[in-house]
Formats: C-alpha cells, sequence, structure tokens
C-alpha cells in the first residue's frame, strides 16, 4: 500500500502540479524524475506525487488537460464576448484573440510554462499529448479557425488550410520562445515583456494566413 506524503497541506496537489510543469518546460518530461519533481516541490516524502496524482505519466497527462481546458475556456469565453459586440471583422483579430487566450493570466511566480510543456512533449512524444487530450478541449480553436475561414472564403480551402496549420505551429513556437526568454531572470527583456510584442506576434500570425498567393 502507497504511504501518505508526511503532513499533507493543502493546496500541496496544485503546488506539485505548478513545480512539475516548470521542471517539464525546462528540461523535458524525460529529462525529470519523480524524486525531482517531489524536492522541488518540498516533498519530504517522496511517495507524494504518486500519492496525489497515480504515477508520473498520470501527472503528465493531467497538466496537459489543465492547461488545454484552460486556454478553451479563456477562448471560448473571448469568442463569446466579441460575436456578441461588434463581431470579429479581421484575420488580425482573430490571432490577437488566439495569442491572449494562450497566456495564463495568473502564472506561479516563476512564470508561464504551459507553451514550452506543449511544444516540448508535442515534439518528442505527440502520441501522449493527443491521447491526453481526446479530441477534448480545442472547441475554441477550432471555432477561432472557423472565423479564419468565413473572413478568407475568398481563398482556395486548400491553400488556406495548410496556412493554418502553419500558423498553429507558429503559435506554439512562438509563445514558447517567449516564455523561455522571460524565465530567464537575469537580465531584462524589453521586447518579450512589452504588451505591443503580443500584437506584433498577431499581427506576423495574421501575415501567414493572408500572404500573396504565389
Amino acid at each position: 500500500m502507497m504511504p501518505a506524503p508526511s503532513a499533507p497541506r493543502p493546496g500541496a496537489p496544485d503546488h506539485i502540479k505548478a513545480v512539475a510543469l516548470k521542471l517539464f518546460a525546462e528540461r523535458g518530461i524525460d529529462g525529470v524524475t519523480v524524486r525531482q519533481i517531489a524536492d522541488a516541490a518540498g516533498q519530504k516524502n517522496h511517495a507524494a506525487l504518486t500519492y496525489y496524482f497515480g504515477s508520473k505519466d498520470l501527472l503528465v497527462r493531467t497538466l496537459i488537460v489543465d492547461g488545454a481546458r484552460a486556454i478553451d475556456e479563456r477562448r471560448n469565453a473571448w469568442l463569446d464576448e466579441n460575436l456578441a459586440s461588434d463581431g470579429i471583422d479581421s484575420v488580425f483579430a482573430v490571432m490577437q484573440g488566439l495569442v491572449v487566450t494562450s497566456i495564463d493570466p495568473d502564472p506561479p511566480a516563476w512564470g508561464e510554462c504551459y507553451n514550452r510543456f506543449v511544444v516540448g512533449l508535442q515534439m518528442s512524444n505527440r502520441a501522449l499529448f493527443m491521447d491526453a487530450l481526446g479530441g477534448r478541449w480545442n472547441k475554441g480553436y477550432l471555432r477561432c479557425l472557423d472565423e479564419v475561414r468565413r473572413l478568407r472564403s475568398d481563398m482556395p480551402g486548400e491553400v488556406l488550410n495548410q496556412r493554418l496549420v502553419f500558423m498553429g505551429a507558429a503559435l506554439g513556437g512562438i509563445l514558447a520562445a517567449r516564455e523561455a526568454e522571460l524565465a530567464d531572470r537575469s537580465r531584462e527583456h524589453p521586447m518579450w515583456s512589452s504588451d505591443r510584442t503580443l500584437d506584433a506576434v498577431a499581427a506576423s500570425l495574421a501575415a501567414i494566413i493572408e500572404a500573396p498567393l504565389g
């Protein structure tokens, strides 16, 4: 029988998840052990992780779903608000929505980690990532793509779908790079810390969609 962690405290599972997400974002899931997560989370009993989550694999799956669900909720709320008011009248506006909803509005003290975690995981173990999602938590993303298709109904479908794939890859990669830079506390990062940079990211993503047909 698995022993319970010493003196479990309220909030311990959430703290373990936040610490694990940071470590996975920095080192990849294969570069982090259960013991390292427990030590970093201040858990004297290294069985704490398996006590709360069952296994490292289940913890990874929990982190995938937690982040994807939070982003999807923010994304659907953003869409509902904008479609109910003035509507969405440009590809740039859709890209702004995708960017802002991908960012954690209440990150831990060490900063955002989810985009780095997901991008690294998709490169090293996409099958695990897709299996954990199980086809869920992407409704808001698909709705955003539908808005782009509506706005650019003049573009050949095959070309537009290809550009949407490129845009999605760029979105994750750019935001992962932003997280990595902001995680470096040894110096200032005026470009990445500026809110205007997020609009520049959105403009770059829109350019992928709206570049002239070659």
